[in-house]
């Protein structure tokens, strides 16, 4: 995956070189200005996700240069940074299109989370403009295989397609709910409307409300302004809730009224707020044996329950692993600019014996994973995880395990430039695991 990149825009060298070297030890990508001008000049240059700029500029206005940017780069994200912080400024540097508004010395600390966020929302934006100019990326013929469950999911996808019922997909985790959500969204009659998906259970009980149904400002501590929230962001549109049996109680009991009659509160505001919204809802748990347990509304489930549509696991379509395997590879051997003449059977053969607990995102990663530890042309079972090329059997190797281990970690590192929280995502450890690794081998 390509690193994130930021634009330093400040005027003071010593701060924006200190700034430069804690934001590339993160692992993003940095490049530097010192002016509006200069700013301007590398944005022509190369598109950054995301620019953090200080106010005080010598030839200008960083609100200003807000404006600028989005003008002219309208999916590049913008923190403004400033040691003069005034609620006059951070109005105007919202209304322009800043992604967040932080004072230096006071808010340090939110600059590295904030710049995860806007890169991630840059990212996302870039993401559906891609799939919006491709013309049916998502759709019912994103999915790949054969086995008459998958058929048969897909054919029930379409029919409630053209409908504007709500949808409670289930499946277990990886197996596909987000590109079923998306591709009844291309299909309805809402498909130029937006599609926007929240995780219920990655989020905190308190800022998930506030996703939800935004809040006014004074609303709670920290909300210094209004926030429009994921219902009013997808109004004539589709709302995908994904690990929707994460949802606190109190917030089914709010989700229950808009889907009966389409208004809710935002956070702190007596004034009722209309949307027009399709819920689709994904979860991988067993919402009546939740129900049964009294941790999900009986009268939200059945609400959600009219049309439920299952994903089957990778295991319940084994015909279809070689399938989406080749189709993974031929993607992240296109990305990395490799060249994959063959693969080995025996390749073929692990793939088609593990029972993938994690589904097609599992495989997905394995794939990526594989096409980076390749040496030469051919795909064999040797770049597999262990736990795929030897199942219950005990390995037996050449080199130990550690020695096998260690320079799968440094090639792994290598390939993404040092960014350790990307290497641990595609070893499939913990970061902390990552760290320990490095220290106990000894890795550069």
């Amino acid at each position: 995956m390509e690193r994130a990149s930021v634009l330093i825009v400040d005027d003071e060298e010593q701060l924006r070189k200190l700034l430069a070297r804690t934001i590339g030890l993160e692992g993003f990508s940095v490049q530097e200005a010192s002016s509006v001008r200069s700013a301007l000049k590398k944005l022509e240059q190369e598109e950054p996700d995301a620019v953090l700029c200080d106010v005080r500029l010598p030839d200008g206005d960083g609100v200003d240069l807000v404006k600028a940017i989005k003008a002219h780069h309208p999916l590049v994200e913008v923190v403004l940074l400033t040691a003069y912080g005034t609620i006059a400024d951070g109005v105007q540097a919202v209304k322009n299109g800043a992604f967040d508004y932080i004072t230096k010395g006071d808010d340090n600390a939110r600059i590295l989370p904030l710049l995860h966020q806007a890169v991630e929302k840059a990212r996302s934006a870039r993401r559906a403009k891609e799939a919006q100019a491709k013309g049916g990326a998502y759709t019912f013929d994103s999915f790949i295989g054969t086995a008459p469950p998958l058929l048969a999911a897909i054919a029930l996808g379409r029919k409630v397609a053209a409908t504007d019922a709500t949808v409670l997909l289930l499946g277990e985790t990886g197996t596909g709910k987000e590109v079923m959500a998306r591709a009844i969204h291309a299909a309805s009659r809402r498909a130029k409307h937006p599609f926007v998906a929240i995780n219920c259970s990655a989020i905190g009980r308190e800022l998930l409300e506030s996703e939800l149904f935004g809040h006014v400002a004074g609303a709670f501590s920290g909300a210094v302004r209004d926030k429009r929230g994921h219902f009013q962001e997808a109004d004539g549109g589709t709302l995908l809730l994904d690990e929707m049996g994460e949802m606190p109680g109190d917030l089914q009991a709010k989700l229950l009224r808009v889907l009966e009659d389409g208004t809710f509160h935002r956070v702190g505001e007596a004034k009722v707020t209309k949307v027009d919204v399709r819920i689709i809802a994904a979860t991988n748990r067993d919402l009546r044996q939740e129900v049964d347990a009294g941790r999900f509304r009986s009268d939200l489930f059945y609400r959600l329950a009219g049309f439920q549509l299952h994903l089957p696991a990778l295991r319940e379509r084994p015909g279809d692993i070689a399938l989406l395997a080749r189709h993974f590879i031929g993607i992240f051997a296109a990305r990395d600019r490799r060249t994959i003449a063959e693969v080995e059977p025996a390749f073929i053969e692990a793939l088609c014996r593990y029972p993938w607990p994690g589904n097609i995102r599992e495989l997905r990663n394995v794939m990526e994973r594989s096409v980076i530890l390749l040496d030469g042309e051919t795909l064999t079972a040797e770049v597999l995880p262990a736990e795929l090329r030897f199942g219950d059997r005990p390995p037996l190797p050449a080199l130990s395990l550690a020695a096998m281990e260690q320079a799968q970690i440094a090639k792994v590192l290598r390939h993404t430039g040092g960014n350790k929280t990307e290497a641990a995502r595609l070893l499939g450890i913990g970061l902390t695991t990552l760290y320990r690794k490095i220290e106990e081998y000894g890795i550069g």
